[in-house]
């Protein structure tokens, strides 16, 4: 948990999801971004970031900020699910995964 807080909202959290790449990091963040958060107890910024260590992997940076522990939980719950599903439409849609999808199954 992050440890700087912002007058009124004393809650804090930042999560790090890794990508493989800038691309599909950034897509991500794309599709996640439109979705603003519903209540004004709530503070949330994304952010795509290189990866520490990697040269060509990326993390979604999302950096939560909340008037209450619940709040925190709910919205950091919702922004999961989210992501949950633009993973899921990335797995299946996307031509580089499905690329290296078949080509997996061709070695395997």
């Amino acid at each position: 948990m992050a440890t700087d807080t912002v007058a009124g909202f004393p809650c804090a959290l930042t999560l790090d999801v890794p990508f493989p790449d800038a691309r599909l990091a950034s897509v991500a963040l794309q599709a996640l971004r439109v979705d603003k958060e519903l209540s004004s107890l709530v503070r949330r910024d994304l952010s795509a970031v290189a990866a520490q260590g990697a040269s060509d992997q990326a993390v979604l940076r999302v950096e939560y900020k909340a008037a209450t522990n619940r709040m925190l939980r709910v919205a950091v719950n919702s922004f999961l699910e989210g992501l949950a599903l633009v993973m899921e439409v990335m797995e299946e849609l996307d031509v580089d995964v499905v690329e290296a999808r078949q080509a997996q199954e061709k070695s395997g």
